[in-house]
């Protein structure tokens, strides 16, 4: 049982008795009890959560100490036999659903000899009902929590998601809540980003990223298509076959053909790719090699007599209407 499990399963019973005790002495189940201890024990952070929402102490028992709880070691057995034995669940509200029945027809209606004839209902109803505390006002939010790590490209996995955070905080661990709606996360206490939560996936928020990286991550296939259209025509007709086919897969070979004009400029760039197109090899490495060989300006090398260029480096007419 995980610790969203384990504060549900809480949240069904405070609802159940539609009210809160005064004290709850809970086993050291590791969802609910990080670190035992007789005097300062750490708790589970949903579950310290849930204790302060309800306003109820958490007194985890002592380690390997059944007396501390006696009552409740004493019904395991019949918990088991009666509730559990030869059922399946097929999720943990299904159980809940399954746990209140089996109490209002089965445990709640059986009549134990120290009772006095009486069903458990009746006393839980005559004498208990009184004893306990009011629900709160507010229902509430079930969360599970989670340390991530932030990775190299400033998001951290929560759940099956990948969420953006801050890029200052890359290499830092945070504290993640996760609800049904949102995911927070927390740095030494303080609340550094907020999420709509999703499924999987991945989350970006472009404001937590260093500018040269937004940049590189909006230029899309159409942003390629009207920086080609300023550089000249060549440079456009390279684009415009490097992201004919396959768009998002040849996407980085685009941006890279386009950046090897903050180097060498748009001039040079545009000798390159019309030199590239003649060779028939309108690719980025290609490209590359002209410009840092410094061979853009010169002439398309003529093809020798009896040696005939292949169709695949003569460029897509070459292949007429086969293609």
């Amino acid at each position: 049982m995980d610790q969203l499990a384990f504060s549900m399963a809480h949240v069904a019973a405070f609802e159940y008795f539609s009210g809160v005790t005064e004290r709850i002495v809970l086993d050291n189940l590791r969802t609910g009890v990080l670190r035992p201890d007789n005097y300062d024990p750490l708790l589970n952070r949903a579950y310290g959560e849930l204790g302060r929402h309800y306003q109820v102490l958490l007194d985890p028992a002592r380690a390997f100490r059944p007396k501390d709880k006696p009552r409740i070691e004493a019904l395991q057995g019949y918990i088991r036999r009666s509730f559990f034995a030869g059922r399946e669940f097929k999720s943990l509200q299904h159980m809940i659903q399954a746990a209140r029945t089996w109490c209002d027809e089965v445990a709640g209606r059986r009549t134990p000899r120290t009772l006095e004839g009486r069903t458990p209902l009746e006393v839980f109803s005559e004498e208990e009902a009184g004893a306990l505390r009011a629900l709160p006002d507010v229902p509430y939010e079930l969360a599970r929590w989670s340390r991530p790590k932030v990775a190299p490209d400033a998001h951290v996995k929560v759940g099956r998601c990948l969420y953006s955070v801050p890029y200052r905080l890359i290499g830092r661990h945070l504290d993640a809540r996760e609800t049904n709606v949102i995911v927070e996360m927390f740095l030494d206490g303080e609340c550094v980003k907020t999420h709509p939560r999703q499924l999987t996936g991945r989350r970006t928020d472009w404001a937590d990223l260093p500018e040269h990286r937004v940049g590189f991550f909006m230029r899309n296939p159409n942003w390629c298509r009207t920086q080609a259209f300023v550089v000249g025509a060549n440079c456009e007709r390279v684009i415009a076959e490097l992201l004919s086919i396959n768009a998002l897969f040849r996407l980085r070979q685009a941006q890279g053909v386009l950046r090897l004009a903050d180097k060498y400029g748009d001039a040079r760039l545009e000798a390159a790719c019309h030199r590239a197109l003649c060779a028939g090899d309108p690719s980025y490495l290609t490209i590359k090699g002209i410009l840092a060989a410094g061979t853009e300006y010169e002439p398309a090398q003529e093809v020798i007599s009896g040696i005939d260029t292949p169709a695949w480096l003569r460029g897509p007419e070459a292949f007429g209407d086969e293609l």
